[in-house]
């Protein structure tokens, strides 16, 4: 029922290569940054694709972009973080974290958030890498690859963990404020207790929407983490997104859904990607769109979950959510395919 065009396809090195990482395109301005997992990272002009600038080092990238003021931060699978000029690709600087830092950096207000495979959560500051502070949770023995990106409200940051807790720290210093239980662990083997909270939150209107891995989707307040309500059914590892009213989800069997943000009622579920491994939706308008293990991107209505048409973009999985600017979708797939797409 929509025509997709690609505006422009160009390959960004050798992209996560086979593993799972989180190289998410970024994009601010008119330009689209991206990496590879063995240290190119690009930035190209979002209306055609041209190559502004590329930046080459021996960097093993785990995760990012994420973009600050004047600066691109890299996470490294061996620890490092990377700061490279915006307008450039000249590197800043680069710190040390304690282990793999799994989830996209978050800047904001001149600090750096990173998240590690460990359970840390370190601030570093934006002009120069110096850590400001340093806060850790503790990690099952048995915990799912990944961690979701925190996000910054004001001067908080909203952090959930491998453990079913959401917790939130204060950006100046990370001084805890509040601790919310969003799942627990149930049944007997570690693979039944499994609760990580692995996906990216999402924050709208005074409330945090997270889903655990086998604990369900839930709403928690943002002022002091009670839990506004919890939706049993839906659990989630790939991640959600949010428009004015609803909550959009992939769950762990990749069918989509939408859901009230008032009381978590589920509206909708799409079927027919069933077990695609999708990625996390994107919604726009009146689309939500995913990408899947074969390289397609799929066109969902938002008003009821039926596919409106769909597009293949590599022979590669994609696995990271697309990303969305003024209409134009912006695809990566693991091969290092980067592809903006827009529906007409």
């Amino acid at each position: 029922e929509v025509q997709i065009d690609v505006l422009w396809k160009e390959s960004v090195g050798d992209g996560a290569d086979k593993q799972f990482l989180k190289l998410i395109p970024a994009v601010q301005a008119d330009r689209v940054y991206a990496a590879d997992r063995y240290g190119k990272l690009q930035a190209r002009n979002t209306v055609n694709g041209d190559l502004v600038w590329q930046s080459d080092s021996e960097l093993a990238y785990s995760a990012g972009p994420g973009i600050g003021r004047e600066v691109l931060v890299m996470g490294c699978t061996s620890g490092e973080v990377a700061a490279y000029d915006i307008a450039t690709g000249e590197q800043k600087w680069i710190a040390n974290a304690p282990s793999e830092v799994q989830a996209v950096p978050v800047i904001a207000k001149g600090t750096v958030i990173i998240r590690t495979t460990d359970g840390k959560v370190i601030a570093l500051r934006e002009g120069d890498g110096a850590r400001l502070w340093l806060s850790e949770s503790s990690v099952p023995a048995l915990s799912i690859r990944g961690a979701g990106a925190p996000i910054i409200v004001d001067n908080t940051v909203l952090i959930g963990a491998a453990n079913g807790k959401m917790q939130a720290l204060q950006l100046s210093d990370g001084k805890s404020l509040w601790e919310a239980t969003i799942a627990m662990p149930t049944g007997r083997s570690e693979v039944e207790r499994l609760v990580d909270l692995d996906v990216d939150p999402v924050q709208s209107r005074g409330a945090i929407f997270i889903s655990s891995f086998t604990g369900g989707t839930s709403s928690v307040s943002e002022v002091d983490g009670d839990v506004i309500w919890r939706n049993p059914d839906i659990s989630s590892y790939a991640g959600m997104s949010a428009d004015y009213r609803y909550l959009y989800v992939t769950d762990v069997h990749s069918e989509v859904s939408q859901l009230d943000q008032r009381n978590g009622a589920s509206l909708w579920k799409q079927k027919d990607l069933h077990n695609r491994q999708l990625t996390a939706p994107i919604v726009y308008d009146n689309y939500v769109v995913v990408g899947d293990y074969e390289g397609y991107v799929h066109w969902l209505s938002a008003n009821d979950g039926r596919q409106l048409g769909r597009i293949q973009i590599s022979s590669s999985p994609v696995e990271t959510q697309p990303v969305v600017v003024d209409g134009t979708v912006y695809v990566y797939a693991k091969d290092g395919t980067l592809a903006a797409l827009k529906a007409r």
